[in-house]
């Protein structure tokens, strides 16, 4: 199985940093997770070097092939081959996913103006629609992490949108 984790289109050297710890890495291992895709974007980690002019590297560790890159233009791909995607808790990357069916694990980044993140999380996971964690915990959160109790996203209604500024706008 292949688990994908983007950070967006800045970085966040915490996120990246902890998925390629040992635990981390045990932790997909035992779920049956051999494959690792890392969108690292401007994230500062210890294999960072590598990277920097746009380049793919690849390597192996705790039992997981690892590849690693900063950005794509599409992440469409990516989504479309994993089984699981641990990302930021950035909302767009998140609708993107969940309207696709994925398993998700969020993290969001809590040097965030707000921490606007952290309250998206917790709001979706307690929707049931996925997994939230910290980076600390992320090792844990895979661990636990049951796919079977997730459920689907609503599908886009557009209309919803539309009746909404409707109203606002006094035309209902």
């Amino acid at each position: 199985m292949l688990a994908f984790v983007t950070v967006g289109s800045t970085g966040f050297d915490a996120l990246v940093s902890a998925v390629f710890t040992d635990e981390a890495l045990a932790a997909l291992h035992r779920k049956g997770y051999t494959e690792l895709v890392v969108q690292c974007g401007k994230s500062t980690f210890q294999f960072a070097d590598g990277i920097q002019n746009g380049e793919t590297q690849t390597l192996r560790r705790a039992g997981v092939d690892i590849k690693y890159w900063t950005y794509k233009p599409s992440l469409e791909e990516e989504y479309a081959k994993a089984d699981l995607v641990i990302s930021h808790a950035g909302s767009g990357t998140i609708l993107d996913v969940l309207r696709k069916g994925k398993s998700m694990i969020v993290v969001p980044n809590p040097t965030l103006l707000d921490n606007h993140q952290e309250e998206l999380a917790t709001a979706l996971e307690e929707m049931g629609y996925l997994k939230a964690a910290s980076v600390e915990d992320l090792p844990a959160a895979i661990e636990a992490f049951d796919t079977s109790s997730i459920r689907p996203f609503p599908p886009f209604d557009g209309s919803r949108f539309a009746r909404i500024v409707d109203e606002a706008m006094g035309f209902l």
